[in-house]
């Protein structure tokens, strides 16, 4: 599934919080943000689309999930926060070649071929992961740990990025084949930028082999490395982006001009993006993986970064000038995303407050993110309550409207809806910021429930009034209108 990641670890945040964010870029898959509570979560997992069974552990801890609501091809929970304040994502798919998935093969459903025979199960996918993991962790490591454990025992079928936080740690972790997989903690004072491809350009062999403090792998993968003549690096440098990744023609159309747009946003001055010396361009393929940004970045960064398409370019599909360049790139903001969430574990406040879900349906140029708190034991109806039928009575659907109505009016809709955006933002933080205080004075959790009511209230109203003007936008530059000047 096509989606694009950004990871803010502590030291490059404003509050010292950490940020682990994706777009959920599906086939306009409907979505819902819930709570799972312990006795809902299963006992045995059986996987839709690869048939494969997993046992799972005793005691999970309830979680956040943004599922689909049609169960046809299972659950894809897509992200959430657990009750240990762990944050997960699943999945930014990743790219391979052929030399990796020849020597240790995805592992896929083979169904019988005759009565009598039986079929072979798959592995583990994105439908799967985070019902496999978030509820049984409780630190970013920990993720990395079980999700490499069911990869070894049960394999994959898809090359995939999976992202971990907790307060003071953010991993990343990527497949390798059906089996073999390396994770990485994020660098405190570093941000990551992920589009769709193999990601990670630099990794301590000797850590992952040793003390493991940053570095986590497979433990045969150097010699799956050797033994398959995997590496392709020069002069005694170990880049798994060469050895793991790719290198397409199509990686320059859909994927590196992301990854180039996301790091000219956040170090603009550090490196030379535009221009004839520019060090890096929209087709480059050494765009680093992690940096320290220019300035700390916020969750209002993380969300325009998502919401981009190129603006300031020649690229940029809405351009009123046409350079022969526009919409060339595939943009970052797409119309297929179904949910992008942010979860962001925070420091400095009570245990109980510390993880807060951002979350924005549909597409993200034109939608807006509201923050929740996580550690409760449902969502407000608003953001839960969606069903396959177009409503404006939940954000899903309302976000869903907002986008088809501003996209064909872009220059009439793009400041009322940036307003929109903003006050959603803006009034969710202040309200946030009310029950922090609230909670911390009293210790009551009822608190953090009356808390999402109110933004989700809030979030409706600012809604509606978007919609109504929009409605009238679109009202007004119908194709079928006509004008008569009658003296």
């Amino acid at each position: 599934m096509s989606c694009t990641t950004i990871l803010v670890a502590k030291g490059a945040s404003n509050d010292h919080s950490t940020m682990i964010a994706r777009t959920d870029d599906g086939h306009f898959d409907e979505k819902k943000l819930i709570t799972v509570e312990p006795g809902s979560q299963p006992k045995k997992y059986t996987s839709k689309i690869s048939h494969v069974t997993v046992e799972l552990p005793g005691e999970p801890l309830r979680y956040t999930a943004c599922p689909s609501i049609d169960r046809t091809h299972g659950i894809w929970a897509a992200t959430g926060i657990n009750a240990a304040n762990v944050g997960m994502t699943a999945t930014e798919t990743i790219t391979s070649n052929p030399r990796v998935l020849a020597a240790d093969p995805m592992v896929r459903l083979q169904k019988a071929k005759k009565r009598g025979e039986k079929e072979t199960p798959g592995g583990i996918g994105e439908e799967d992961i985070v019902v496999l993991v978030l509820p049984y962790i409780r630190s970013a490591r920990e993720g990395v740990l079980r999700l490499a454990s069911l990869l070894e025992q049960y394999g994959t079928y898809e090359s995939n990025g999976i992202a971990f936080n907790d307060e003071n740690e953010v991993w990343w972790m990527e497949t390798i084949g059906g089996h073999h997989w390396m994770a990485r903690r994020v660098p405190d004072d570093c941000c990551v930028i992920n589009p769709n491809q193999f990601g990670m350009d630099e990794f301590d062999l000797d850590d992952a082999f040793g003390a493991r403090k940053a570095h986590l792998c497979s433990a045969d993968l150097w010699e799956f490395i050797a033994e398959n003549h995997l590496d392709l690096n020069q002069n005694g440098a170990f880049d798994p982006r060469n050895i793991f990744g790719s290198r397409r023609d199509m990686d320059h159309i859909y994927n590196t001009p992301r990854a180039w747009f996301m790091g000219r946003y956040l170090a603009p001055y550090t490196y030379r993006w535009d221009g004839e010396n520019a060090q890096f361009t929209p087709e480059s393929d050494d765009i680093p993986w992690s940096l320290v940004p220019d300035r700390k970045v916020t969750a209002e960064d993380v969300k325009y970064v998502l919401s981009a398409h190129y603006q300031g370019t020649p690229y940029n599909p809405y351009s009123g000038r046409d350079s022969g360049m526009r919409g060339m790139y595939r943009s970052i903001g797409i119309n297929r995303t179904g949910v992008t969430s942010i979860c962001q574990i925070r420091s400095g406040v009570p245990e109980a407050v510390k993880g807060v879900e951002w979350v924005c349906f549909g597409s993200t140029t034109f939608s807006a993110t509201l923050p929740v708190y996580t550690n409760v034991p449902k969502m407000p109806k608003y953001l839960s309550d969606v069903t396959l039928d177009v409503s404006t009575e939940n954000l899903y659907w309302a976000s869903r409207l907002i986008g088809c109505l501003a996209d064909p009016n872009y220059a009439q809709a793009v400041q009322p809806v940036e307003r929109y955006e903003q006050a959603v933002m803006t009034e969710g933080r202040r309200i946030i910021r009310e029950y922090d205080v609230r909670f911390a004075q009293s210790g009551d959790l009822s608190l953090l429930s009356e808390a999402n009511e109110k933004l989700a209230a809030m979030a409706k109203e600012k809604t509606v009034q978007v919609l109504n003007r929009l409605v009238r936008v679109a009202s007004e530059r119908m194709k079928n209108g006509f004008n008569l000047a009658d003296n």
